[in-house]
């Protein structure tokens, strides 16, 4: 089996804050375009309008429905998601990544998050985790709601965009259904 961590990872929003940073581009340049689309332009080729379909596969997890957290949706867009978009995959996801031999499963999904988004974060409570297969092995996620407490983004092979959206966006915006479970999870128990 393998082991993973990670988490959805949220900040306070604020008004005027930097919502997006694509590959090659400065938060300066990441503020010009938020006035647009919430995508960007010169994020690179994949990244267009196809991206924004929250369509998924359909891979198992161990949550229950994705019908929506239930809490109230103006306490919900006080905060921002962040978001990953991994271009091997096309897809738009919580950050998360392999555990390495003898770390643990929380020094993972700090490590995991410092290094696709540049963030530092503070850990919550346990979200659920996954299980589902990859590239036909089982592997386990798991996951916990993650403050943001600063840091600077850079792109990479595998990451090549983080994106901040308010939780009706973010959902949305979501490839997998599981991760738009995790999400609903998160709105559900994370005071806010």
């Amino acid at each position: 089996m393998i082991l993973a961590a990670g988490c959805v990872l949220w900040r306070p929003a604020t008004k005027g804050q930097d919502r997006d940073y694509g590959k090659g581009k400065s938060r300066d340049d990441a503020k010009d375009r938020d006035k647009g689309s919430g995508m960007g332009s010169g994020m690179g080729s994949g990244m267009g309008s196809g991206m924004g379909s929250g369509k998924g596969s359909g891979m198992g997890s161990d949550m229950g429905s994705g019908k929506g957290s239930g809490k109230d949706k103006d306490k919900d867009a006080d905060i921002e998601i962040a978001l990953v978009f991994r271009p091997k995959y096309q897809d738009w996801s919580h950050p998360k990544g392999k555990l390495k031999p003898g770390e643990t499963l929380v020094a993972c999904a700090l490590r995991e998050v410092r290094e696709e988004t540049g963030q530092i974060c503070e850990l919550g409570v346990p979200l659920p985790s996954v299980r589902y297969l990859a590239h036909g092995r089982p592997k386990e996620v798991h996951y916990w709601a993650g403050r943001a407490l600063g840091g600077d983004f850079t792109p990479t092979r595998e990451i090549a965009a983080l994106l901040w959206l308010p939780p009706a966006e973010a959902r949305a915006r979501l490839t997998q259904p599981r991760d738009r479970e995790l999400l609903d999870a998160l709105l559900a128990t994370t005071p806010h």
